[in-house]
């Protein structure tokens, strides 16, 4: 049986000297035939398939397919990993990294695999936070065990857990910490600026013509963060005793990720459902067949969906899915503000002292109107905030790393996301589902 103090030492495992600090960056995608229309995993002749893809990779560009039975669901490669999610998008999760140089090379070399595979395949490859041509009904289920137990279970807590399986794409920075304290510090911040970071990448609109009709009557900047409102209260958002006043501790984080109600176990091959069993009640009772272990706990973590999850580093969840080009803003973005402590306290001052709601009410606000939300109790929109957050980070980071943060600088100061630019390109005559694709494809 697991013991409470083995779950939190888990966590404080990860714990590493400022010197070995490293950076990791995990970027989904859609992909598209020529045609726009989503692919399915396999097919019974030559057209393109999410297999034939993941092999593509496997025999001519040098990863190492991972198989769930018969079937290739991942790809592993010099400390990274392609992973297939559960509506087709592929994700690259990039190596833990000294330097924002090494990450986008890393970057580069994926975008070179995915150019082979366009060339290959003739498939096309949306960067964006929502899928823009295809309605959840038209995008095919992935066969992968796990997807199909939260394919069940999420929608008994959420109206909107499919759409977030199937339509949405993200891009996240993790990093790492180097005691409980500064664990704490960097949790508690990355919660509170999740939200303008939301504001920051937004790229994920709906509400415009030639859009797919998702279940929205407004115009939204970030609909992909929008449904993570309502896909499961016990496992998404923000979480309000993050802000309750002091630092947040391995032993709290513990605490709550106990009483969040299991996705599945894993024993050899074999996926074991057990969802809506906390674990706290799955290792209190343990039994032959299903004694809990570490690497149950493991698995339980990563099923946990708040704005800033804690494993043992942290990860920053809240950007769409954005181009190449501004994929190195978000860990530049996130390194400066966490790696330097007075950056760190800089970027707290901002939003420290909103309250619970006003986070939530900006929460909502950004998803909305983007760099347009209005700050909690400001006259000024959060196009400001976000510039100065940016100009934080940028005073920290050394002078190779800065110019990452060229794109989002102009984001922030011109006020207008991604996701007003398409929201004004829709605008402006109707548009094809190849035009769209185009847009899309020059961002």
């Amino acid at each position: 049986m697991l013991e409470r103090a083995e779950l939190i030492d888990y966590l404080a495992s990860g714990e590493l000297p400022v010197t070995d600090w490293t950076v990791g960056t995990e970027y989904e995608k859609h992909v598209v035939d020529r045609s726009g229309a989503p692919l399915p995993y396999a097919t019974p002749d030559d057209a393109p398939s999410i297999r034939g893809l993941l092999q593509a990779l496997a025999d001519h560009r040098g990863w190492a397919p991972v198989n769930e039975g018969a079937n290739v669901i991942a790809l592993k490669k010099s400390g990274a990993s392609v992973s297939l999610e559960p509506g087709g998008q592929i994700e690259l999760s990039g190596a833990p990294l000294a330097t924002l140089s090494e990450m986008s090379r890393e970057l580069d070399e994926h975008v070179a695999d995915l150019h082979f595979l366009s060339e290959s395949f003739g498939v096309r490859w949306i960067w964006s936070g929502l899928n823009p041509v295809a309605a959840l009904d038209d995008i095919p289920w992935m066969p992968k065990e796990r997807y199909g137990i939260m394919r069940r279970y999420l929608p008994t807590r959420g109206a909107l857990a499919h759409y977030m399986m199937k339509t949405t794409a993200t891009v996240q920075a993790n990093l790492d910490f180097r005691d409980e304290a500064d664990m704490g510090h960097k949790l508690r911040s990355g919660m509170a600026l999740s939200s303008l970071v939301t504001a920051l990448f937004a790229n994920a609109p709906t509400g415009a013509p030639g859009l797919p009709d998702y279940p929205t009557n407004e115009l939204h900047r970030s609909w992909r963060w929008r449904v993570w409102r309502d896909t499961d209260p016990d496992r998404c958002g923000l979480l309000k005793w993050v802000f309750d006043g002091a630092l947040p501790t391995y032993e709290r984080w513990v605490d709550y990720a106990l009483d969040v109600p299991m996705f599945l176990l894993q024993r050899g091959d074999r996926i074991i459902d057990m969802s809506g069993r906390s674990f706290r009640t799955f290792a209190a009772q343990d039994d032959a067949e299903h004694e809990s272990t570490l690497d149950d706990w493991e698995l339980h973590l990563s099923t946990l969906f708040p704005d800033v999850r804690l494993k043992t580093y942290l990860e920053l969840r809240s950007a769409d899915c954005v181009p190449p080009r501004l994929i190195p803003g978000l860990p530049a973005l996130w390194k400066g503000i966490l790696y330097d402590d007075a950056a760190l306290d800089a970027a707290w001052d901002l939003v420290k002292r909103w309250t619970y709601e006003e986070r939530l009410e900006h929460r909502e606000a950004a998803c909305l109107h983007g760099l347009s939300a209005p700050v909690p109790g400001k006259r000024y929109d959060s196009g400001a905030l976000a510039k100065e957050l940016v100009s934080i980070a940028r005073a920290s980071l050394p002078a190779e790393e800065s110019h990452l943060l060229d794109g989002l600088q102009a984001i922030a100061s011109s006020g207008s996301t991604l996701a007003d630019a398409t929201l004004d390109w829709l605008h402006k005559g109707t548009r094809d589902t190849d035009e769209i694709l185009a847009h899309y494809e020059g961002q």
